[in-house]
């Protein structure tokens, strides 16, 4: 009983073995049946085939190469920009308090022998102010005499002069200051004009 029950199924697995053959045969011809000058047609396809989907990939690669490096440059420059004006809100608190120290030092009485340590006490913190800031990159714009420009004072008035030629700063009413080159607060000032 144990071999007839064999038997079936060795029949059924010989009729797949047998139909496989036939396919892989049936391939064998079609393929026997092209020309040489087609078969080598044909491989040349995909051999250009083969090289265009390199190309692509190596275009791909390269592409992605450069995106990484300028997405590193950019965190570098974002990175280096936030070093060099991380200090900007806390100067722009501070040239309130310089602004005053030159007025306290301007409109005192200089004659009076009494306050002369205290003007000079005043002009001692001055300085050490104004140098504590330089060495964060905090930088005075007094154009006194200089060509008005735009980009670093701010004309708050316009005289007829004679003396200098039009566009020239007479006279600074408020110092302006950078920091790294950028600018904090333009210099206020009074800017000439040719006499009519």
């Amino acid at each position: 009983m144990s071999e007839q029950n064999n038997a079936p199924e060795q029949e059924v697995v010989e009729p797949v073995e047998q139909v496989e053959a036939e396919q892989q045969q049936a391939q064998e011809e079609v393929q026997t049946e092209l020309s040489p000058e087609e078969e080598i047609a044909g491989l040349y396809a995909e051999l250009e085939a083969a090289k265009q989907t390199i190309a692509d990939q190596k275009d791909s690669v390269v592409r992605a190469a450069a995106d990484v490096e300028n997405v590193r440059r950019r965190a570098a420059q974002d990175v280096e920009k936030a070093h060099k004006f991380a200090l900007e809100k806390f100067a722009n608190e501070l040239l309130p308090v310089i602004d005053n120290l030159e007025r306290a030092i301007e409109f005192s009485d200089k004659e009076n022998e009494t306050l002369k340590p205290v003007l000079e006490g005043v002009e001692m913190t001055l300085k050490s102010f104004e140098d504590a800031v330089a060495k964060f990159g905090v930088e005075t714009v007094n154009p006194q005499g200089e060509t008005f420009n735009p980009d670093f004072h701010q004309a708050m008035s316009i005289q007829p002069s004679n003396d200098v030629s039009p566009n020239t700063v007479l006279a600074v009413m408020q110092k302006g200051y950078t920091l790294n080159g950028r600018l904090l607060r333009p210099a206020m000032v009074m800017v000439s004009k040719a006499a009519e």
